[in-house]
């Protein structure tokens, strides 16, 4: 080991690098330990836990690179994308963990209180705001709840060849909507939704992912922009909130 790389760091948590070990530091109460529940209760591949002493969780490496990132084409195969999709199939039909999810309440109020925000302080035009807004609230309808990620966007998925060696980051592991986790790893990249699709079956509601598109990227970017990232970056969310207007014209 050469040097110890920061690989994210803001006010609520931080993650650094050791050679191979990750050790993640969280300043909330639970949320490293709803981490290490959920990857023990997922039946896809995860990382090992080297140790837990709250507030700090070691985790080692997994093999492998992520699927891609957001903003740039995934280089991936479809055929890696199928796996994903197969993985995901595992995991949204295992048992439910034993803690609440996300109540769909809190999710409205979000969205309303963001797209406020965004009304008031982006550089997206107001039209953009309403109409994905409108898109959004589809999200909002009641579904049988599964097993759920919870955050898994791309640079989450691990894959070498065409097989996933490990997910990562389930600080958000919970009974969910599982065309949230759909959406969220196809966001920005639209156009592997049906490689997706190739493992996890087509018995999916496009409309509710294409609504968790718009929710995600709305209620996402004030944090973003708050903690030093770029909404606006090309292919991020802003670009995802144009597509929708896009598709309406």
């Amino acid at each position: 080991m050469d040097e110890v790389e920061v690989v994210v760091a803001h006010g609520e948590r931080a993650t650094l690098r050791a050679g191979e070990v990750f050790v993640k530091v969280d300043g909330h109460p639970t949320r490293l330990a709803t981490e290490v529940r959920a990857m023990q209760l997922a039946p896809v591949p995860t990382p090992e836990v080297l140790w837990h002493e709250p507030p700090a969780l070691a985790l080692a490496a997994v093999p492998g690179t992520a699927l891609g990132v957001l903003g740039a084409p995934s280089e991936e195969s479809p055929a890696a994308w199928a796996a994903a999709g197969r993985m995901i199939r595992r995991l949204h039909e295992a048992p439910l963990p034993p803690w609440p999810g996300r109540p769909l309440s809190d999710v409205e109020a979000e969205l309303e209180r963001e797209c406020e925000w965004l009304l008031a302080h982006s550089p997206l035009p107001a039209e953009v705001v309403q109409h994905n807004r409108e898109i959004a609230r589809e999200a909002l309808t009641p579904r049988p709840p599964a097993f759920v990620h919870g955050d898994l966007q791309i640079t989450h998925v691990f894959v070498e060849g065409d097989e996933v060696t490990g997910i990562i980051d389930w600080s958000e592991g919970a009974p969910g909507d599982a065309m949230f986790d759909l959406a969220t790893l196809t966001l920005g990249h639209e156009e592997r939704l049906e490689d997706l699709l190739a493992g996890y079956g087509t018995d999916v509601d496009r409309d509710a992912i294409r609504a968790w598109w718009s929710l995600r990227s709305l209620t996402a970017a004030r944090w973003l922009l708050e903690h030093g990232f770029d909404p606006d970056a090309p292919g991020c969310e802003f670009d995802v909130l144009r597509a929708r207007m896009r598709e309406s014209s």
